[in-house]
């Protein structure tokens, strides 16, 4: 960082920094996380980790599998990207959010340690992420966790959080998404996603794509770690797999992972059958087909940023109108080309009117551009919005009647801006910190 870089005194000149460094962009590799690890003594060691990777569910899996520890009466550490609206958010210890006292703590001793290690580079530098990640272990090494859940910024090979030793690794699906970063094909970022998978410690899948499975069995049988497939074990009947609160079938599967990952824990972790079906019943992860009231209507938020989290919105749209009778009014936005087409041809289908509201993210599809992917026959349906005017206040909803169900869905940023409405106990929100 530059000579004349904030001092880090209180919060917001620690966010001006935070912002400093994630505006130098991402940089892939686990080189200068595992210098940064070194030079704090190895915290991540400290306390047994999950690690946890896939195009879609990873951080459901990972709020289950917490959910599931903590009613095991363990305590518990979450590290999971990006934020809703509070930076905090992506560290939890028994689901309390790290303060904003303790991110301006961390990020004073970190600090020094990052200039060190960038001195003779400004590639060297640890990253926002990287500086993330080190706070994540810091906590949980400080606050005496029983056991870590570590959900994967991107990819898995490269990803910062790859410098942890886990007792299981997770790979929950594998689709088309971040190609620029991890490959065009599933085989490709099957391998990227694989690359968590560490020598004699077992893997658990979810429901991939053959290809996918391919590549990751053979890098699992390279390493000689042991596969457990949820498919394997479960069938394909979901009414044999385990129950949870959050809706949708997919999270039937995402349950049945988080199941079979804990059914692999050492003795001292590993929970009652008991204890698991009471922590699937109580998961918290909001955004995934999240239900609330508000100005008299139904709302749901639910985040379905890329195709394959296109296909599990469609399932649930059905359900929806197939319970309701009726097409829901539809408020979408998304970041960048490939996933908006999937997004809005999913959308146009089954909405009774679309509002097209742009993300404040750098990367986010304008409005022109999210309408040229509309076909001609639905554009009547098409509506330019922003989510102060659908959402004036936390009370009320612009859009719709007392009839209608709305339904937020696409960029989870998106998501995180109507949170930040129409909950304001959340906090302002923290949106130029949230991307990566």
């Amino acid at each position: 960082m530059p000579s004349d870089a904030p001092r880090l005194t209180d919060y917001a000149s620690v966010t001006e920094y935070l912002y400093a460094l994630k505006a130098g962009g991402m940089k892939f590799g686990i080189d200068r996380m595992q210098r940064l690890a070194e030079v704090l003594g190895y915290p991540e060691r400290s306390y047994p980790v999950i690690h946890l990777a896939g195009t879609n569910g990873k951080g459901s899996v990972a709020a289950m599998l917490e959910s599931i520890l903590r009613a095991a009466g363990h305590r518990t550490g979450l590290y999971t990207s990006p934020h809703l609206v509070k930076l905090g958010e992506r560290v939890q210890v028994d689901r309390h959010l790290l303060t904003e006292a303790e991110i301006v703590a961390y990020a004073a001793e970190l600090k020094p340690a990052a200039d060190k290690i960038g001195a003779q580079s400004a590639d060297e530098h640890p990253t926002f992420f990287e500086f993330m990640t080190a706070m994540a272990f810091l906590q949980f090494q400080r606050q005496h966790v029983d056991v870590a859940l570590v959900e994967v910024g991107m990819g898995g090979r490269l990803d910062a959080t790859n410098v942890v030793q886990p007792e299981v690794s997770v790979i929950t699906s594998i689709g088309l998404d971040h190609c620029a970063e991890l490959g065009d094909t599933l085989e490709k970022i099957a391998r990227e996603k694989g690359g968590i998978i560490k020598p004699g410690r077992p893997v658990v899948i979810g429901r991939l794509p053959p290809e996918a499975e391919n590549a990751v069995r053979e890098i699992a049988a390279a390493r000689r770690a042991m596969v457990h497939s949820v498919r394997e074990v479960f069938g394909e009947n979901l009414s044999d797999y385990p129950a949870t609160n959050l809706e949708g079938d997919y999270q039937r599967w995402n349950a049945a992972t988080a199941t079979l990952v804990a059914r692999l824990l050492p003795e001292k972790l590993q929970p009652a059958e008991a204890a698991m079906a009471r922590g699937l019943l109580q998961v918290n992860w909001p955004g995934r087909w999240q239900r609330a009231k508000i100005g008299g209507r139904d709302l749901i938020l639910d985040a379905s940023h890329n195709p394959e989290g296109a296909l599990m919105l469609e399932q649930n749209l059905q359900r929806l109108i197939a319970t309701t009778g009726r097409k829901p009014v539809i408020v979408t936005g998304a970041l960048g080309e490939f996933r908006a087409r999937a997004l809005l041809d999913v959308v146009c289908r089954y909405a009774r009117e679309i509002h097209l509201v742009t993300p404040h993210q750098a990367r986010a599809t304008p409005f022109e551009e999210m309408l040229a992917f509309v076909p001609i026959e639905f554009r009547p349906l098409v509506r330019r919005g922003t989510v102060a005017e659908i959402f004036p206040d936390a009370p009320h909803c612009a859009i719709g009647g007392p009839d209608d169900t709305v339904v937020v869905t696409g960029s989870i940023y998106l998501l995180g801006e109507v949170l930040e409405r129409i909950e304001p106990g959340r906090g302002a929100g923290e949106g130029k910190l949230q991307d990566f």
